[in-house]
């Protein structure tokens, strides 16, 4: 069951803006409210993802000669000649 998200009034949110991206920024969820009806939620963006550079598997990956030919049997099954 997920626990509920901490719920601001528009005034609050302005007021506390560094403590609402500080319990975003640890995983929370803060819902902000107008009138008592929720209308924005603030949820924590996902982490980037860090890419290593082009070629960096360059020798520990091998593709045999043959990788893309399909066995005969299921070449027949497909009807590929």
């Amino acid at each position: 069951m997920e626990a509920a998200a901490h719920q601001y009034n528009v005034h609050e949110a302005k007021t506390h803006l560094s403590r609402i991206l500080e319990q975003v920024a640890t995983g929370e969820e803060v819902v902000i409210s107008k009138a008592g009806e929720p209308v924005a939620k603030v949820v924590p963006l996902r982490p980037q993802v860090k890419r290593t550079g082009r070629g960096s598997l360059r020798g520990a990956i091998r593709i045999a000669d043959d990788f893309d030919e399909l066995p005969e049997d299921i070449a027949n099954a497909f009807g590929v000649q």
